[in-house]
Formats: structure tokens, sequence, C-alpha cells
């Protein structure tokens, strides 16, 4: 009998925005925004249970300020999400960031270890980031 992940693919995906978007220990209203526009409306999202969102920003919280929690984080990340959204994770975190306009060290240092964990090759980040900042120009 296997274990269960404590997440689901669903949940892991929003960890990883709630991560991005703690990063540099100031959760943005645009930041917030972006995550509850993405949850309600990109397909993969369709059966997550919203209420889950309390839950998983909890467990991103609590790992943030252990020693080795970014580490645990991961883990659990990795252990719940499939490879094949790997690239869909990094493409919804680079969207959090980019959600202020503003890119600060912390957050680019959060999704430089996301392409590490998730071995995201430098081509394919740079085009994920580049749709991002087109998305999230201003007039």
């Amino acid at each position: 009998m296997t274990e269960q992940p404590s997440l689901s693919p669903q949940d892991a995906l929003v960890a990883l925005m709630i991560a991005v978007s703690v990063s540099d220990e100031n959760i943005r209203t645009s930041e917030l925004v972006t995550i509850e526009r993405i949850v309600n409306h990109l397909p993969v999202f369709a059966e997550y249970d919203e209420d889950r969102l309390g839950v998983v920003s909890r467990i991103v919280f609590d790992l943030m300020e252990e020693e080795d929690g970014l580490d645990a984080l991961f883990g659990l990340i990795l252990d719940a999400l499939p490879e094949r959204l790997f690239e869909t994770g990094y493409a919804l975190a680079c969207d959090v960031a980019a959600a202020d306009g503003l890119l600060r060290q912390t957050e680019l240092q959060m999704l430089q270890e996301i392409r590490y964990q998730f071995n995201i090759d430098r081509l394919h980040a740079a085009a994920i980031e580049r749709g991002a900042r087109a998305r999230h120009l201003t007039v």
C-alpha cells in the first residue's frame, strides 16, 4: 500500500504560486488577484476545490518559516506534480512574479530555484518568462 501525497497536483501548482508571492516577504494584492484569476479560469483547476487555497497557503507559510522549509516544500511539490506539468508550474510562477510589474531579487531567485528543481531547459524558460512579461506589460 502506497502513501498518498499530501498535495494534489493542483495544490502543488497553488503552492508554487504562493511560494513566489511570499518569496519577498510581502504578498501583494496584484499577486493574490493573479492567483485567484488563474485558479478560477485555467482548465487545470476545473475540478479544484477553492477551499484548499487556505490549507495550501498555511502549508507554504509554515514551511517557509522553517530552516529547511524550501527544500521540504519542493519535496511535496515534486511528489505531487506530474512532470508534464512542470512547465505549467513555471509559467504560473512567472505570472505571479510579474503580476505587480516589478521583479525583485528574491522572486528571481525563487524562479531560478523552480527552474532548477523542475530541470527546465533555459531556452524554454526564457520563452515562458517572455510570455509572462508580455501578458503583464502596461501602456
